[in-house]
């Protein structure tokens, strides 16, 4: 078994024969690492965790810290709970559970960039992205084939459908529901992520249902309760049933749809150029040195002006 001499592996904890740990890493009692996990330098795996097979760790990793709760108390520490197939960047640092008897728990093939945060007793699926510095607070929940983009922060007890993508720098403060594309500071609905769907194998006969299933939810003007069960009376599909199915289940409620594009005041649309004319520089009846210097400055720059665009440009005849 490649474990490295510096490493300390505590009395307690089982590490799989063909596991390898890197220099300095520390693996308490009580931690149980799968097969062919490589865990790199100076990570720190805490007891309560539970790590499936081929899951990578890198340098500075902190897997089932205790939580960042100023009601933690150890014994009342619940496991953090890690499939197959992950791989946590650097610096990394996910919360053991609190208050949930399942405590955290994290799925297969989960990309976590550097210093991405995972708070307690969040669920999170498979297959999802989370870009450096992504944020989520305590209980969220997020489905499959997800991406959050960098210093993307998550409100606690909210819930991301799958399909999703968060644009870099949103505040997520309510429930984001399967298939959209959402960005902002308060982050809003700003369409469907169609990028995201077509990459995953989504037809355009599916892209197309989910967006008439949107248009009824978000613009009909309906109630939501209708807007709902019309959508159930139309279509059966797997897709739109797992949108009914969670907007059913939200508890916060689900983000706002941005309905027009950011306008632009006409005073920051800049107006034509005036051609200059002749009459820009006049002759200066009492030149002194600095005076002159600024007027031979303007005769030079017209020259190089009229050098570039053709003879005459900053008068306005230049020829066509």
């Amino acid at each position: 078994m490649p474990i490295h001499p510096t490493a300390i592996i505590e009395e307690g904890a089982e590490v799989h024969e063909t596991a390898t740990i890197g220099p300095y890493t520390v693996i308490e009692s009580g931690a149980v690492v799968g097969a062919a996990c490589w865990i790199g330098s100076c990570v720190r795996i805490y007891g309560n965790t539970r790590l499936g097979v081929y899951n990578r760790i890198d340098h500075g990793a902190s897997l089932g810290a205790a939580p960042q709760d100023l009601g933690y108390q150890p014994e009342r520490a619940k496991p953090l709970i890690i499939g197959d197939h992950n791989h946590f960047r650097e610096s990394v640092n996910i919360s053991c559970g609190l208050k949930s008897e399942g405590g955290t728990r994290i799925g297969s093939y989960n990309y976590w960039m550097a210093f991405s945060h995972a708070g307690h007793d969040c669920i999170i699926g498979d297959h999802n992205v989370f870009a450096n510095g992504a944020t989520l607070a305590g209980h969220v929940e997020v489905g499959d084939h997800c991406f959050l983009s960098g210093q993307v922060a998550v409100h606690q007890f909210c819930r991301i459908g799958s399909y999703v993508m968060v644009g870099g720098l949103s505040g997520v403060p309510q429930d984001v529901p399967p298939y959209l594309l959402v960005n902002g500071h308060r982050a809003q609905i700003i369409g469907l992520n169609v990028v995201g769907l077509r990459r995953k194998g989504f037809t355009q006969e599916q892209r197309s249902r989910i967006k008439r299933a949107y248009r009824l939810i978000l613009r009909s003007g309906l109630p939501l309760k209708e807007a709902l069960a019309q959508i159930a009376d139309l279509y059966s599909d797997p897709e739109t049933v797992s949108i009914i199915d969670f907007i059913r289940g939200s508890r916060r409620g689900i983000l706002p749809f941005r309905r027009t594009r950011t306008h632009i005041p006409d005073s920051f649309i800049p107006s034509p150029i005036t051609p200059l004319t002749h009459s820009v520089i006049t002759p200066d009846p009492h030149p002194d040195a600095s005076r002159g210097g600024v007027q031979g400055s303007l005769q030079a720059g017209l020259a190089a002006m009229d050098s570039v665009c053709g003879p005459g440009f900053h008068r306005g005849d230049a020829p066509e």
